[in-house]
């Protein structure tokens, strides 16, 4: 029942809410309130400043975390590593506030077992992100009484991976890449109340923390097609499945600053009780257009469906289906200029729409962004790679949020030929 409550609560929060400011490790959406938070759809840096791209094409100097397949790209061994930071502004219509945070994006090594034929990837992602801050007043039914919910949110699921691509003919490489989840999430609600005179009886605190730890796969394929000696088209396809995903749930209703302790006073509704999440399958596809060592241009679909979805606790949450789209472009001025980083850096611009699985007041919340980045060496092989995202999520119609944001990454990418060829086939 406390959860059924919690829920209608986060239903209208869109209606009531006032922003505190926020300052946190990573910074995810408002909507991260609801399900298990955001999902990180994107990939790494070089696919990000592409929207997304990463299914259909691959370069042999970033690893390739979307698609395991493309991983036979790498013909040397590469290790890349980013920071992201993020500011969002959010307005219900008649309020606004700004919202920032960063930290450690990813890391990712790409190891080339057989040049050409069989490469190795493993690494640490984040999966999801849940970071939020609200403040909502409503009012006592039949008491001149007014209630201040404050309810926020922290964690995420990530997962270390590790995956195998190969090349199965001369036009096909197949992948594959398992993968530890873990993590927590965190969300506390504390009630206030008051009247004319001041507060009203003790604020009182409802806790819970959600922990995961489980094994998930994907899968991946990748063919190309040769239209002329200057240009390829390519295809690829991923498959994800993490079904129920094992964890367990602490939940407790408490006086603030006790909730959090299960042998202190209040109502435990969950003592480290395991259970497990159903996130559904993604599928996800992708054609891409090569002009060899010149420019690429490409559109990729990922489809969810979050109505199979089901929480740790059961909570009555209703999501829809998850949509993404993505539009990339990529061009080297001049891949054989030695002396001249600029026209031998590779420049990205991409277009992103996501219809999230979040529903709220009979309201689609969708995402829409303008990617764009760059790779530039910084010796003969390791690159210095940025992307930046300009999009706007939500609307402040039906009572809703709308956020404005800039998300920007920043990540190394140390590539070598020499000393790993040594020590592995010589």
């Amino acid at each position: 029942m406390l959860s059924k409550i919690r829920l209608q609560l986060l239903g209208v929060l869109c209606t009531f809410f006032l922003f505190t400011e926020a300052q946190a490790q990573s910074s995810a959406s408002t909507y991260s309130a609801l399900g298990i938070g955001e999902f990180n759809y994107s990939g790494i840096t070089n696919n990000q400043a592409m929207g997304g791209l990463g299914i259909s094409f691959g370069s042999a100097w970033n690893p390739n975390v979307v698609n395991p397949a493309l991983s036979t790209k790498n013909t040397i061994f590469n290790f890349e590593a980013a920071l992201n930071y993020k500011q969002i502004s959010a307005n219900n219509g008649t309020e606004s506030s700004d919202i920032d945070g960063g930290g450690i994006s990813y890391f990712a090594f790409s190891l080339p077992v057989k040049v050409n034929k069989m490469t190795v990837g493993l690494g640490l992602n984040q999966i999801t992100s849940v970071n939020y801050r609200l403040l909502i007043e409503s009012e006592v039914s039949n008491a001149d009484i007014q209630a201040f919910n404050f309810i926020e949110g922290d964690g995420g699921i990530s997962d270390a991976y590790l995956s195998v691509g190969y090349v199965v003919t001369k036009n096909l490489s197949l992948g594959l890449q398992g993968s530890y989840l873990f993590g927590s999430t965190i969300r506390t609600d504390q009630l206030s109340l008051f009247d004319e005179n001041g507060p009203v009886g003790i604020t009182t605190e409802y806790y819970e923390r959600l922990t995961v730890s489980d094994f998930g796969i994907k899968g991946g394929a990748y063919y190309f097609v040769p239209l002329n000696e200057k240009s390829k088209l390519h295809l690829g396809a991923i498959y994800q499945h993490l079904g129920d995903v094992n964890g367990k749930a602490f939940a407790k209703l408490s006086s603030i600053g006790q909730a959090s302790r299960p042998d202190s006073d209040g109502d435990l509704i969950s003592n480290d009780e395991p259970g497990s999440i159903n996130i559904p399958d993604r599928y996800g596809f992708g054609v891409s257009y090569e002009k060899n060592n010149k420019y690429v241009i490409g559109l990729e679909g990922q489809y969810q469906d979050f109505k199979k979805y089901r929480s740790l606790l059961d909570d009555p949450l209703q999501l829809r289906e998850a949509i993404k789209v993505g539009l990339g472009f990529q061009i080297t001025p001049d891949y054989l200029a030695i002396d001249n980083a600029l026209k031998r850096g590779t420049y990205r611009l991409g277009l992103e729409y996501q219809q999230t699985p979040y529903y709220l007041n009979a309201t689609n919340i969708n995402d829409l962004g303008i990617n764009f980045g760059a790779s530039l060496p910084v010796n003969q092989l390791s690159l210095v790679n940025f992307a930046v995202k300009v999009g706007q999520r939500g609307t402040t119609d039906n009572g809703l949020i709308r956020e404005n944001y800039v998300n920007f990454t920043l990540g190394l990418s140390l590539n070598d030929n020499s000393w790993f060829y040594k020590r592995v086939f010589e």
